[in-house]
Parts: C-alpha cells; sequence; structure tokens
C-alpha cells in the first residue's frame, strides 16, 4: 500500500520508515498537504497528515478524486480536518488518541521549572560567564495551589505530578472522576473557583467549541494577580491579544507555551534567518517572563514509537478491510 506522508521530519521518517509493518510504501514530503499539494498524492490509496496540514473540503475533493480513501493523523488532534467533507467524500479519517500522555505531563512541568526558576536564563547567563544570581528569584512549587483545567491523560498526569511536588491541586473538568480525585488528593471545583484560587494554571483539554478563547479577558480578570499559565494543549485555548494585556497589567505573571494560536506557518520550521512577520508572537517572545516551545511537547521516543505503531496498524487494517483500533476512528 502505498502511503504519501505530509510535513515530515527526520525523526517522522525514522520511526515510520522502521515500523513493522514493511509491506507500507511510504512516499514521505517535507511540505504540507493542502488543496495547493494534494496532487502529489496521486497513486496513493492513504495519506498521512498532521495538526498543521490544511486538510479542507476543497483537499478532501481532491483527494477522494485521486482515490485516496484514507487521511491517517499522526497525532491526537484533527480539527484541521473538515469531518463532514470527508464524510460526503466516502473518506475515513483516523488519529492516535494517546501516544504518551507522560510526555505532555512531563513537558508541561518541565516548563513550569524552567520559567519559574528562570533556568533558561540562567544558562544563558553562565555560558557568557556571567554568573549573577540578579532577577532569577522563583518559588516554591510546595504549598502553592496549582488548576488543573482537563482531567482526561495528560491532565491527571501532570495533577499527580504537582501533588509529588507537594503542591494544592484543584481540577475542573465537566467528568469529574471522583473515585480518581479521592485517591490522588485532588479537589475537583467549578471553573471560576479554580480560576481565583489558583497560582498556576495548567490547560488540558480538547480545543472544542466550548474550549476556544477559554482564556480571554473575561476569565484572565478572575485568576488571582500574578498568575502563572502554562499551555501544551491547543493554541486557540488562549486569546493572544488578551494574553498580551494580561501580562503588560501584571495580571499575569507568567506564561510558558508549548502551542500558539496562530503557529501555522511558523512552529517546526527554522525562521532563524528571517524577521519574523507575526507581530503577537513577536510581542509574546519580548517578554522576560514568557517562555515558548516549538511544539515539542510530544517530542519523545517513546511517543514517537507509539505514533509509528498506530498509524501504521491502522493503514494495515484499513488495506485488508478490518476494523480499525478502537478509539481511532474520528468522524
Amino acid at each position: 500500500m502505498i502511503v504519501a506522508v505530509y510535513d515530515t521530519k527526520p525523526y517522522d521518517r525514522r520511526h515510520l520508515a522502521t515500523s513493522e509493518h514493511a509491506d507500507i510504501d511510504w512516499r514521505f514530503h517535507e511540505f504540507r498537504l493542502s488543496a495547493d499539494t494534494v496532487s502529489t498524492a496521486e497513486g496513493c490509496a492513504a495519506v498521512c497528515a498532521f495538526v498543521n496540514d490544511e486538510i479542507d473540503a476543497p483537499c478532501l475533493e481532491r483527494l477522494s478524486d485521486l482515490g485516496v480513501k484514507l487521511v491517517a493523523m499522526r497525532s491526537a488532534g484533527f480539527n484541521n480536518v473538515d469531518l463532514d467533507a470527508a464524510k460526503s467524500q466516502g473518506i475515513t479519517v483516523c488519529r492516535v488518541p494517546a501516544y504518551s500522555p507522560n510526555a505532555v505531563a512531563e513537558h508541561a512541568i518541565g516548563l513550569l521549572l524552567t520559567l519559574n526558576r528562570k533556568i533558561h536564563r540562567a544558562y544563558n547567563r553562565v555560558r557568557e560567564q556571567n554568573f549573577s544570581l540578579n532577577g532569577l528569584v522563583g518559588f516554591d512549587l510546595a504549598g502553592r495551589t496549582v488548576g488543573v483545567v482537563g482531567t482526561g491523560k495528560i491532565g491527571r498526569i501532570a495533577a499527580q505530578i504537582c501533588r509529588g511536588f507537594g503542591m494544592n491541586v484543584l481540577a475542573y473538568d465537566p467528568h469529574e472522576d471522583a473515585v480518581w480525585a479521592k485517591e490522588r488528593g485532588v479537589e475537583y471545583v467549578r471553573l471560576p473557583e479554580l480560576l481565583g484560587k489558583s497560582d498556576i494554571i495548567t490547560l488540558h483539554v480538547p480545543l472544542l467549541l466550548e474550549t476556544y478563547h477559554l482564556v480571554k479577558a473575561k476569565t484572565i480578570a478572575q485568576m488571582k494577580r500574578g498568575v502563572t499559565i502554562v499551555n501544551t494543549s491547543r493554541g486557540k485555548l488562549i486569546d493572544t491579544g488578551a494574553l498580551i494585556e494580561g501580562l503588560k497589567s501584571g495580571q499575569i505573571g507568567g506564561v510558558a507555551l508549548d502551542v500558539y494560536e496562530e503557529e501555522e506557518g511558523v512552529f517546526f520550521e527554522d525562521h532563524s534567518g528571517e524577521v519574523l512577520q507575526d507581530d503577537e508572537l513577536a510581542r509574546l517572545l519580548s517578554f522576560p517572563n514568557v517562555l515558548i516551545t516549538s511544539h515539542q511537547a510530544f517530542l519523545t521516543e517513546e511517543a514517537l514509537n507509539e505514533i509509528a505503531r498506530v498509524t501504521s496498524e491502522n493503514i494495515r487494517r484499513f488495506a485488508k478491510g478490518e476494523a480499525l483500533l478502537e478509539g481511532t476512528k474520528v468522524g
């Protein structure tokens, strides 16, 4: 089975090419899948895409014309896929729902530790033989209150790590698990209470209509002054303009992001020799209390192995007319 793989990096090629299904003929492309590039899927039975590919109605219509019957997302998110259009074209869409919740949760806490203790700034100073400690004061996590928004697999692991630091953990989720919370010493509360009591807020929810701009001017105003916000989930959970205003006023004391509202065309690429055209991202990067990584929370050997395993197994099953792995089909 021939599969066109888009927006690939060396680590994608290495893990997919060495997956256990040698009967898959991978055709790797560095560029993204879109209506403009879809012709490169000619002769392929399936395409494998990532979070910034533009799999809209025109793209899906052309894929159908080319005989493509499967879009395999090598990610948990699929909000860049027009599911209604895929259904109308008879195209199946699948994803990797839980490649490594530990990877993302650990990265979130790593960002928090780095931002709080100014480790990134200290690293740069020492490399320049500047051993001054001025401006590097942080705070103990022990005894602080963290609000975990979303207690799926990633949110639960993040909450448990925070409990290990001796933190008080508040949680919000429309679907509460009282048994888990009691076992882990976590307290479920309503979202306004979480916002008002948390020293740190970490986001672990999917991007849905009701979670779009969950962090905005109204909710920022409900937070404790000087709050730290961590987001390793989806960029559009945060209204960037409101975030900037919160940082300027001091209402927000620090921000650690692995995702960004308009990361398409910026994240995953090297723009070091160019002028950054995104004014809001450039503004965020100018704040000393903002830490940004380029959507790398998933990037561990374990996660990449699981992405390759689930993706290749679903492609194999689809080719043989078998049911896809449980929980991976969407739409």
